[in-house]
């Protein structure tokens, strides 16, 4: 008997260590971005979005809803600029804006729109022109700027998936030279958050995409410490999701600890949307989720030299960005939602600007390998996988349709 006994202890301490190591293995680590928080994400993780210029010209702008289609993208983000819309007080002009949005509807497309470029009416007293001195500029009577964004929400409501509210706002380029202010701008998004959601209850709401910098100075905030401010002012009760910028000062795989060692900035990484997600869990918002809203590599071969400095070749742009769209839906589903690439550009912009050397086409309708590559990688949507393709298929030729996530 003592024998059995002995043989029954051995055999029940073997199952008992056979099975703690299987559920050692099972067991998932912590998460220290708290995915498993989004239960009820506004967007489809991954959801795929390009930037796109379709206001002035008609032939590119219609070609580029096309070749959304083509590149297996469901989202196209354009600027609704105000100083377009509303030219003059009270005198509205929808015409271009009523046809991209018939447009985008027609060909199976969502619009992501980003509202800013205040005309000069509604800051009388801030010097300067845009695309000299400053490129935006807050209004000085927030009142107004409720009346554009609850305007545009009437009108389309239903037929705009998703409203950025301002972009870069802790530059004071964008914030009509002045220091960052992150008070201000959550003025001025509460006004047309609340705006929104009167007229258009279901339209997703998207804070601006803050600009990734290392600088600390009247000129500019950095995003991480801009981000936690927005975060004292209890931002997070006017937006759905947290908009970020993800610009590509490196290889997208380089996290923001190895760049810290290499004796970089943790903010000149792809990855740097990381440290943001870190504020949102430590600030109790796990539960929402994140937009990148700009999304690329620039080739600048040194025309602008402030951004030359971490420029890539056309080939090695093209790669990083498959990269980053694969580094994401491998490690960062459900928290981040769409993901929107830049650009599909201004067919004006000549080498001289440095959104130019951003773009993943030519203002002449020339494809770059950015745009082909990404046009033939897989997607991961949900549960949904669309599979890499052959640059002369027939799917990649456009001869057998794909339908995007949504």
């Amino acid at each position: 008997m003592r024998g059995l006994r002995l043989k029954l202890a051995i055999t029940l301490a073997a199952a008992l260590s056979a099975a703690l190591l299987i559920f050692s293995r099972v067991q998932q680590p912590d998460d220290p971005f708290d995915g498993a928080a989004v239960v009820n994400p506004p967007f489809t993780s991954l959801t795929y979005g390009i930037q796109a210029f379709l206001w002035w010209d008609y032939h590119m702008g219609s070609l580029y809803l096309d070749w959304a289609r083509l590149m297996v993208f469901s989202h196209v983000k354009q600027i609704f600029a105000w100083s377009d819309l509303e030219p003059q007080r009270g005198q509205w002009d929808f015409a271009r804006a009523d046809q991209i949005v018939d447009e985008a509807q027609a060909k199976g497309l969502k619009l992501v729109v980003r509202l800013s470029d205040s005309p000069d009416w509604s800051h009388p007293n801030v010097p300067g022109q845009r695309d000299t001195d400053f490129h935006d500029s807050p209004p000085d009577d927030l009142a107004d700027m409720s009346v554009y964004c609850g305007t545009l929400a009437t009108r389309y409501k239903g037929r705009i998936a998703a409203y950025q509210i301002w972009n870069e706002p802790n530059l004071t380029r964008e914030w009509g030279n002045r220091p960052p202010d992150a008070a201000g701008y959550v003025g001025l998004l509460k006004a047309c958050s609340e705006a929104i959601r009167t007229a258009d209850p279901d339209a997703i709401l998207i804070s601006a995409g803050l600009s990734p910098t290392g600088t600390y100075s009247p000129q500019a905030t950095p995003d991480d410490i801009y981000l936690q401010q927005l975060y004292d002012l209890r931002f997070q009760q006017y937006v759905d999701v947290v908009g970020m910028h993800a610009p590509g000062y490196s290889v997208p795989e380089l996290g923001p600890d190895e760049a810290e060692q290499q004796g970089r900035g943790r903010w000149a990484t792809f990855r740097r949307v990381e440290d943001l997600r870190r504020i949102m869990v430590k600030n109790g918002d796990s539960a929402r989720q994140v937009a990148i809203l700009e999304l690329g590599w620039t080739t600048d071969p040194g025309t602008n030299p402030d951004y030359a400095w971490f420029a890539v070749t056309p080939e090695q742009q093209a790669r990083n960005m498959v990269a980053a769209y694969q580094y994401a839906a491998d490690h960062w589903r459900p928290w981040v939602g769409l993901m929107s690439a830049i650009y599909l550009p201004d067919p004006s912009w000549t080498p001289e600007r440095e959104e130019y050397w951003w773009s993943i086409t030519r203002g002449d309708g020339s494809m770059g390998q950015a745009f082909i590559d990404l046009a033939n990688m897989a997607k991961y949507c949900g549960d949904r996988v669309i599979p890499a393709r052959a640059p002369d298929s027939p799917e990649a030729l456009g001869i057998v349709p794909v339908t995007p996530c949504s």
